[in-house]
């Protein structure tokens, strides 16, 4: 191995990197601060791989963990340990090669000498990105001289069942063998690598059109850089509308909602929303009043938060099932009253599942419908409360027939402008109830209320600093139920005024 600096020019994140696009390449070499930086949602993917990838290297006991960040000294720590054949496993261990640089999950010493690769991810299924992240590696550490004998990949088996005490790592990830898809994609390999080292010597950035590839496998942090705003009357903005119909339109020259021909094939979603961002006005259905007539009071308003950790915490769970942690629930007793709100927040480490649903029966009793936006996510969440608490299966039974579902109800029957094409609460809310927004907020939306959460419960800060986050926690989750009161009284107003008129 040389003992020069080293002149790395390609690390394994930017090859990768090259492989979604040449332009995103180009961009995080020479120009990051054009791009949006790591957001929440990185950091907290980043920390779910390191907890995954520290339990994967129980799998290989009596492991060494390469644990320096300089490159050149971490390349020197590998193949001290590779030149020793007292150490059966290296964690992140370290290589480059023509100015090439990857690190390595996990290399295995298997008895004959030779290494086994293997590449951890916090993944549930194998994906084709993952093929050429060991692509690279096994390329890497090839042409370094180790003999590779297999490639392997550790994904997270959804399929176990947490019993309690410690995480069994054998039951936990699902290891495959992919030395022939990795080695099929090996000439794929050297072309990319020429273009991006190609690329890479350019005084500009390529001129690469947008497209799919901006937002998969994930999404460029280039994406507002390299795609200018859309007009608010874009095609694109059509509720449901697949990218071939875009397609279709572009290639006709229509990109405008009012240029769309009549007898272009849209859905009749699509085609009233059209009219509707057309003529600037919001169309409400003479069938509104019919659906809402026949909701039961008391009638309640119910939302709920949660996160789903890779690694399971209780019994009973599954990698990335749904922890709830909060709701929050809003009631109005009679026509004409007052909502009166509950909720609950679970604020310290312990398995918060029991209180959340005991306390939730007591405060939806037994009566009246109960309305949701998007059922589907809070009947998945109770069935899988009764599925743990089977002492509560009955009560739940009887709390998911009353769930009335109000996504549906807007999805059928209304239109906004502003709804952008889009369903979501997010942003049915603000165009029907402008008065009520998240604008401002410090949790204003389901991730952020995850993160705010984790915080929480492990501690970080003084006490001021925690309770700013329970208050800013509650605020927002009651808003969710409350902005359901809203939507609903919105809808009752604009369906007595479709009889009127």
């Amino acid at each position: 191995m040389r003992n020069k600096p080293l002149a790395i020019t390609i690390t394994k994140s930017k090859y990768m990197a090259g492989v979604q696009c040449l332009k995103r390449l180009y961009l995080l070499v020479n120009f990051p601060q054009l791009g949006s930086g790591k957001t929440e949602k990185d950091f907290a993917l980043m920390q779910t791989g390191r907890e995954v990838g520290k339990l994967a290297q129980q799998l290989f006991s009596g492991g060494v963990l390469v644990g320096t960040g300089d490159p050149q000294e971490a390349i020197r720590v590998t193949q001290e340990l590779i030149a020793n054949p007292d150490v059966p496993a290296i964690f992140e261990a370290a290589f480059e090669h023509e100015g090439v640089f990857v690190r390595v999950d996990i290399l295995h010493r298997r008895r004959d000498g030779r290494w086994r690769l293997v590449e951890v991810k916090s993944s549930a299924s194998l994906k084709g990105e993952h093929l050429e992240d060991v692509a690279i590696q096994y390329s890497v550490v090839s042409n370094c001289g180790l003999d590779v004998a297999s490639c392997h990949l550790a994904t997270v088996n959804r399929q176990y069942v947490f019993p309690g005490g410690d995480i069994d790592p054998w039951r936990f990830f699902r290891i495959r063998n992919i030395t022939r898809k990795v080695q099929s994609l090996q000439p794929k390999l050297v072309f990319q690598l020429r273009s991006e080292f190609r690329v890479l010597a350019m005084d500009a950035p390529p001129d690469l059109p947008t497209g799919r590839h901006c937002v998969q496998p994930v999404v460029c942090e280039f994406l507002d850089y390299c795609n200018t705003p859309r007009p608010d009357d874009h095609i694109g903005y059509l509720p449901y509308i697949h990218a071939s119909a875009v397609e279709e339109l572009e290639e006709m020259g229509v990109e405008s909602i009012g240029d769309i021909p009549d007898d272009f094939e849209l859905t009749e979603i699509q085609r009233r929303a059209a009219t509707s961002m057309r003529t600037g006005t919001p169309w409400f259905s003479p069938d509104l009043g019919k659906e809402l007539e026949s909701l039961q009071y008391p009638l309640s308003f119910m939302d709920f938060e949660t996160v789903n950790p890779a690694i399971p915490r209780f019994p009973g769970m599954r990698p990335y099932d749904h922890l709830p942690f909060q709701w929050s629930v809003h009631v109005i007793r009679k026509p004409g009253n007052e909502p009166e709100h509950y909720e609950f927040l679970a604020a310290d480490r312990s398995d918060p599942r029991r209180k959340f649903i005991g306390s939730l029966c007591d405060a939806l009793g037994q009566r009246g419908n109960i309305a949701v936006y998007n059922a589907a996510f809070e009947l998945a969440r109770l069935s899988e409360l009764a599925d743990w608490f089977p002492e509560f299966a009955e009560p739940i039974k009887q709390i998911q027939s009353r769930i009335v579902d109000l996504l549906p109800v807007v999805r059928n029957h209304v239109y906004h402008p502003a709804f952008a094409g889009s369903y979501s609460l997010k942003s049915v809310l603000p165009a029907l109830v402008p008065e009520l927004t998240y604008k401002g907020m410090e949790v204003a939306n389901g991730r952020d209320a995850g993160f705010a959460w984790e915080a929480l419960i492990r501690g970080i800060g003084d006490q001021a600093e925690r309770e700013r986050l329970r208050k800013a926690l509650l605020d927002y989750c009651g808003q969710d139920s409350l902005a359901l009161v809203k939507v609903l009284e919105k809808l009752k107003l604009e369906a007595r005024g479709c009889l009127q008129r």
